[in-house]
């Protein structure tokens, strides 16, 4: 039987419940409009689980430190900047089965929240001078800006190729869980060489999770959206760049043209989904997935066999293994 995310947790339970009550802490502000919508986005808490990874990292490559509660709030204060900036960007009503900030207090409030929760990450890493820290989370957010504007200059003319998809997912969404597990493992006072080993285990993770994301569009399991989102959105992921490489030129014409013209059309988007299953497009990016979860765990050999081990390995097929 799989192990649930709070089995998971148990190794760092009372880690990460200290760090809940320090990263509330953190989102604290004297402007009262400003604490309003901080108290609003801290009763939306989600999984948490790149802080697991930071936790998690850093009790297999050493110990958790004062840092790591540091670089675990410096983490998810730049991920909840993204995710509000992101909204605005998207233009996008709800988040998480709340009502985006955006939606609620308009795009100039959603954008001022999202820098003031980057300028709080930067305070708390400068105030304490955790530069190295800094270092690697300032290199995520580079990143993550670069693989937005990439995904959004190739999805304009619908020519992303397989090779500029894993670039687009190495930086939009595999450099933060990437970013967790350097932090974590810099915080326990580890080598360069274990952290920049961790560094690329987070990337391998974040890539997996990303494909599986992918897939759960395209999926038949009950998800609790709606199937089909990037096709809509014009986002041409690993499942459909395989089947479009897979097929004639006259049908990679016709699918082409649907995402184009008629991707708001939920008949045509079934459509384009039925071609993906036909083609091989869920059993290729399956594989894909599968194999950079391998690699990852590969990566974690040599270390001590300890229960944060197997929950950091656990951790892995939880991400890739989800159903929604």
């Amino acid at each position: 039987m799989k192990p649930t995310l709070d089995e998971i947790r148990q190794p760092i339970e009372a880690e990460l419940k200290l760090f809940e009550e320090k990263f509330r802490a953190s989102m604290k502000s004297k402007t009262r409009l400003l604490d309003t919508v901080m108290q609003y986005i801290v009763k939306q808490k989600g999984k948490r689980v790149r802080p697991m990874f930071v936790f998690l990292s850093a009790s297999v490559c050493g110990e958790i430190t004062d840092a790591t509660y540091r670089g675990a709030s410096l983490i998810e204060l730049l991920h909840t900047a993204t995710l509000v900036h992101d909204d605005v960007v998207d233009d996008s009503n709800e988040r998480r089965g709340f009502f985006s900030i955006n939606a609620l207090w308009k795009n100039k409030i959603a954008v001022l929240v999202g820098d003031y929760l980057l300028s709080k990450g930067l305070l708390l890493a400068v105030g304490n001078k955790d530069f190295r820290l800094l270092e690697i989370v300032s290199d995520a957010v580079k990143e993550m800006s670069e693989g937005e504007l990439l995904q959004i200059e190739k999805t304009r003319k619908l020519n992303i190729t397989e090779e500029i998809y894993f670039e687009i997912i190495r930086q939009k969404t595999a450099s933060l869980i990437s970013s967790a597990c350097a932090v974590g493992a810099s915080s326990s006072n580890a080598s360069e060489n274990t952290v920049a080993k961790m560094k690329s285990f987070g990337e391998k993770i974040g890539i997996a999770f990303q494909i599986k994301d992918d897939l759960l569009d395209f999926g038949n399991e009950d998800t609790g959206k709606p199937r089909g989102i990037d096709l809509k959105e014009k986002k041409i992921t690993l499942p459909l760049i395989f089947s479009l490489n897979n097929s004639s030129s006259s049908e990679k014409k016709r699918i082409i043209n649907i995402i184009r013209t008629h991707n708001n059309e939920p008949k045509k988007v079934a459509e384009v989904i039925s071609f993906i299953h036909q083609n091989g497009g869920m059993k290729y990016a399956e594989e894909k997935m599968s194999s950079y979860r391998n690699e990852a765990i590969e990566l974690l050999n040599g270390l001590a066999e300890t229960k944060s081990l197997q929950s950091l390995k656990d951790l892995v097929y939880f991400t890739t293994e989800r159903t929604k």
